[in-house]
């Protein structure tokens, strides 16, 4: 599959790609033109079985039939007006999110590094206007992902993302990830803000060890900083609770979202407590298309379906029954280590570069993802079924017997 036909429509949509537009991804041979659960199919008829689910957004599969019926309905009556005046749709949604976590207010923009940016803003003015310009400093973690602008891969504690853009914005420091002392020694003066991902997805699916986000927030209250948790990946159902940090029980003062809020089309939210929220007056942030009327339809839909159509239990149920057969696959094969996660986003640690595994799988009908070089990533739909797990685990077996052979 790597090498198409001559003049195939796959082939085709290729070389209208090359002429036009940007390089900045490196795409698979692969052109997608339907999907359906948790199935994609390509431009020649090609069906596949999705475990990267547009990098977690279509937690509820492609083209969940509600938020299709959202959007549907929605576009009938009005697809875009100004924030200048009161949208239902984003009402409603905000109202939802709030019930449903520590937040008291919500500010919508379009994608993860718009929400970030967003909070990255708010810390620092409401460090501003309490303890003067000099309070700006946001310490993240190494490893860490937090969008590709400007600003956000200044907060990004991965010197890959950052090359070639210097010099990036001051004000971050990076520390090592699950390590409290190291949290606990950067924080100076200058401090304002810590920023972290319960769960760094892009850095090789690490989970936040047991008793560190609990550590981490106890460090904030003592030192007067915000804790913002980066869940544009993890949130909205992903681990098998709403929001990560329930996990945990550790309430942070600001929170992210985007990926699968709305289970497909592009939206960020960040959310904050009364007190912090309250340093956004007018005029200070904006967005010209966040919380739309189409958008935040289908982000109610989506919303609602997660909380009350049993998508959660099932996460929890699958991730462990596939955290089980990811596990029996690394006692199987020596290259294959540590199976870490939560719920239903899992990496499998490999002794070897793991992207030509990722070729032969979508070769053989089965679509992931590596991430940190070498860690293999599982994403599916939150509506995997049993069956569905064990055609992928089947199709990945295959592979890695070849590795081994």
């Amino acid at each position: 599959m790597s090498e198409q036909p001559e003049n195939s429509i796959t082939q085709q949509w290729i070389e209208r790609a090359d002429k036009h537009i940007t390089t900045t991804y490196g795409r698979y041979p692969l052109v997608a033109v339907k999907g359906s659960g948790c199935w994609l199919w390509d431009a020649e008829g090609r069906k596949y079985l999705d475990f990267l689910a547009g990098v977690a957004v279509n937690n509820l599969g492609h083209c969940h039939p509600k938020v299709v019926a959202a959007l549907q309905q929605q576009a009938q009556t009005l697809i875009h007006c100004s924030n200048y005046y009161h949208i239902p749709t984003q009402i409603e949604l905000a109202e939802i999110l709030c019930e449903n976590s520590f937040a008291d207010r919500v500010f919508f923009c379009n994608s993860g590094a718009e929400a970030n940016e967003a909070a990255m803003k708010l810390v620092r003015k409401h460090s501003a206007e309490k303890y003067g310009k000099e309070r700006f400093e946001v310490i993240t973690a190494l490893a860490s992902f937090h969008g590709r602008t400007i600003g956000t891969i200044s907060a990004t504690g991965q010197d890959a993302v950052r090359k070639g853009f210097t010099p990036v914005v001051p004000g971050f420091k990076y520390v090592p990830f699950g390590d409290v002392d190291a949290m606990k020694e950067a924080i100076n003066g200058k401090t304002c803000a810590v920023m972290l991902e319960p769960v760094q997805g892009e850095g090789g699916v690490n989970v936040a060890p047991p008793g560190y986000l609990q550590a981490v927030r106890e460090l904030c209250d003592d030192n007067d900083l915000l804790l913002v948790f980066d869940e544009v990946q993890v949130g909205c159902g992903r681990t098998g609770k709403f929001f990560a940090y329930q996990h945990d029980d550790v309430a942070p003062d600001i929170m992210t979202l985007a990926k699968a809020l709305a289970g497909g089309p592009p939206i960020g939210a960040m959310m904050a407590r009364e007190q912090v929220a309250a340093t956004f007056s007018p005029g200070t942030h904006g967005s010209t298309f966040g919380g739309n009327p189409l958008i935040t339809a289908a982000a109610v839909a989506a919303v609602n379906t997660l909380l009350n159509d049993g998508v959660l239990d099932n996460c929890v149920e699958m991730g462990a029954y596939l955290r089980t057969k990811l596990e029996q696959l690394s006692e199987k094969y020596p290259f294959a280590g540590e199976v870490r996660g939560r719920g239903l986003i899992l990496g499998l640690q490999l002794d070897i570069p793991g992207a030509d595994i990722v070729k032969q799988a979508m070769v053989q009908g089965l679509l992931l993802n590596c991430t940190a070089g070498s860690v293999l990533r599982f994403v599916p739909p939150l509506i995997v079924t049993r069956t569905e797990i064990d055609t992928a685990m089947e199709i990945l077996d295959g592979i890695l017997a070849g590795v081994a052979a």
